[in-house]
């Protein structure tokens, strides 16, 4: 009797879709296991595919900046994740922002009506126990269940793993009806003037608004955490409240920032601004920029209201925040993103302790060509640590960036016996994780472009070498 798939990914977010399709379209019949809507999490509002639960942003879209290179390298391995991020961008300035229903909603369709893809709706309750034994009858498992893991699968990947969870904290930023706002209070701008001058609304704050604000925001009250829970915040994610709370300039220093804006009602800079963001192509509704909160809706109410331009703001969706799981991924991976000691079963996506969408994409893209791989008799590829794909997989597996360029051994032999647990945290793309340029060049966003064409130019050759002897079936485009 054959399989009902060849591979089986567990988990539908952006990791779990990108995997499905790699492997489809390379001709591999797969079965994407999703919980929704029969159970949902704690963030998840539909039952869509790749639904974004915090920003709805992707982050800078530059080869200066190392997520924007992220993208790239995607973009040239036919990432289903960011055709539909293009098709469906809303004005962000530098950065690739989505309509985040539009983007959701294309990816699940695309899915849904791929002839080797099928959907499943039903909860994963328990990994395989034996080697043999796979998911939904599959030769190869890619587990992209995500940072909200339900608790019975939870439960088996302990069991599974044979170790402790490492767990943080995310949180969600704030929506707002854009009728709600008061456009004489506010002004549209991007920093700098770059990108889509509609881009950001801004909400400009004097010294005696911040203060108010600031005051208000420190003396909120939180929704309060379970008591077994220890209070590890992700420090790319940390709730505006807890920023607040570093000192009294902190949030002019990162998410209130002014720099780069000018107040056209009164011809200077801002003491401080708040950014709201479009959240659909329509600019319905808007998002505000860097504010992740636990705070109770009430307070967030009460105090988000002392905002200018939002006295009378209506709150589409309040800020919330849960519990995310990952793994200990240095013990547990291979840069390949497999399991050690179980090499058809792979991890991708933020258990595997990557930070943000495009990470989570990016490894999940990796994990469904690994496994397409394995299915065709082929090894498993370990992408160049010179690019920023590879340099995440590194990082994960327990490897890292060296001055010879090479990634993380597939073998899994990479002193994993000195890493503690404790000190593995989940990481962004960055360009620290990249091996240094052989010349020094000191100027940062110089630096910068010499690192993302060297990734590119290692991409290229590495595609040509090794992922075309896999090609896909079919290509978008």
């Amino acid at each position: 009797m054959k399989p009902a798939a060849d591979l089986a990914v567990i988990g539908g977010g952006l990791a779990g879709v990108e995997a499905a399709w790699q492997a489809a379209q390379r001709g591999y019949r797969v079965a994407v296991l999703e919980m929704r809507p029969q159970l949902m999490t704690p963030a998840h509002r539909t039952a869509d595919l790749a639904e974004l639960v915090c920003s709805n942003s992707l982050r800078s879209n530059q080869l200066t900046n190392a997520v924007g290179l992220l993208k790239e390298e995607m973009r040239r391995l036919g990432s289903l994740v960011m055709d539909w991020a293009e098709r469906t961008a809303v004005p962000a300035g530098a950065a690739l922002a989505v309509d985040r229903e539009a983007f959701a909603a294309g990816i699940t369709a695309a899915l849904a009506s791929h002839p080797m893809v099928e959907i499943v709706r039903r909860e994963v309750t328990e990994l395989p126990g034996d080697p043999g034994d796979l998911a939904h009858g599959a030769g190869v498992c890619v587990l992209a269940s995500g940072p909200l893991t339900s608790e019975l699968l939870a439960a088996s990947l302990a069991e599974f793993t044979g170790i402790e969870h490492l767990y943080f904290y995310d949180a969600v930023a704030p929506v707002v009806e854009a009728e709600t706002i008061d456009r004489s209070r506010v002004f549209p701008a991007s920093r700098y003037e770059k990108g889509d001058p509609e881009g950001y609304l801004n909400c400009p704050l004097s010294r005696e608004e911040y203060d108010a604000f600031y005051e208000a925001l420190v003396g909120a009250e939180a929704h309060p955490r379970r008591s077994f829970d220890k209070a590890i915040f992700f420090e790319g994610c940390l709730p505006v409240e807890e920023i607040a709370r570093r000192g009294r300039h902190a949030l002019r220093f990162g998410s209130m920032k002014p720099v780069g804006l000018v107040d056209p009602g009164t011809g200077r800079r801002p003491w401080a601004v708040v950014q709201l963001r479009p959240e659909n192509t329509l600019k319905t509704l808007y998002n505000l920029v860097g504010f992740q909160t636990n705070l109770k809706w009430g307070e967030q109410r009460r105090v988000f209201s002392l905002i200018p331009g939002l006295e009378k703001a209506a709150f589409a969706r309040y800020g919330v925040m849960h519990r995310n799981t990952f793994i200990d991924s240095p013990r547990l991976l291979k840069a390949t993103l497999q399991f050690r000691g179980r090499d058809k079963v792979l991890a991708g996506g933020q258990l595997t302790g990557v930070e943000g969408y495009v990470e989570s994409a990016a490894t999940g893209l990796v994990a469904g060509l690994n496994g397409a791989r394995i299915l065709a008799g082929l090894s498993p590829l370990v992408f160049p640590a010179a690019t920023a794909v590879g340099s995440l997989c590194a990082h994960v597996s327990g490897g890292g960036a060296d001055k010879t360029g090479g990634a993380g051994a597939a073998d899994g032999a990479q002193g994993t016996g000195r890493l503690r647990r404790v000190a593995f945290q989940p990481m962004n793309a960055n360009y620290g994780l990249l091996p240094p340029l052989e010349n020094l060049v000191r100027d940062r966003r110089e630096r910068n472009l010499y690192l993302s064409e060297r990734a590119l130019k290692a991409l290229d050759d590495f595609i040509k070498d090794h992922v075309l002897d896999l090609a896909p079936v079919t290509w978008r485009r």
